[in-house]
């Protein structure tokens, strides 16, 4: 018998998806408000306050879809922590550290693997 695993996490919750779609539902309104305005080239209420106006949240609700946590109250698995006894912890041993007799030397320089136009 196999052991069970975790289900796997997703990245975006219910609460992620229903402001994205959300997101892009008023998006496509400030587009169809851009498109509905009545005055030459699109220079009335609608296409120069309302529809950029609805453009602007639209795109504020995307972002938040992204970075809202889906479940706010869960919180992030932390890597256990072993217990330190005081007479277990060892002290750092010193790092001799010997001047190279040579210097090191650079890789010869190759051709380029591409041609300039």
């Amino acid at each position: 018998m196999q052991p069970t695993s975790p289900a796997p996490r997703f990245a975006f919750g219910p609460r992620n998806y229903r402001l994205m779609w959300t997101g892009l539902a008023v998006l496509a309104a400030g587009f169809i408000a851009m498109m509905l305005d009545t005055a030459d080239y699109g220079e009335g209420f609608l296409g120069l306050t309302v529809g950029p106006i609805l453009l602007v949240v639209g795109f504020i609700i995307e972002f938040a879809a992204i970075l809202v946590r889906s479940n706010p109250g869960e919180l992030l698995p932390a890597a256990p922590i072993a217990p330190v006894e005081a007479a277990t912890v060892a002290t750092p041993k010193p790092v001799a550290t010997a001047a190279p007799a040579t210097a090191p030397t650079p890789p010869a320089a190759s051709k380029p693997a591409y041609k300039r136009p």
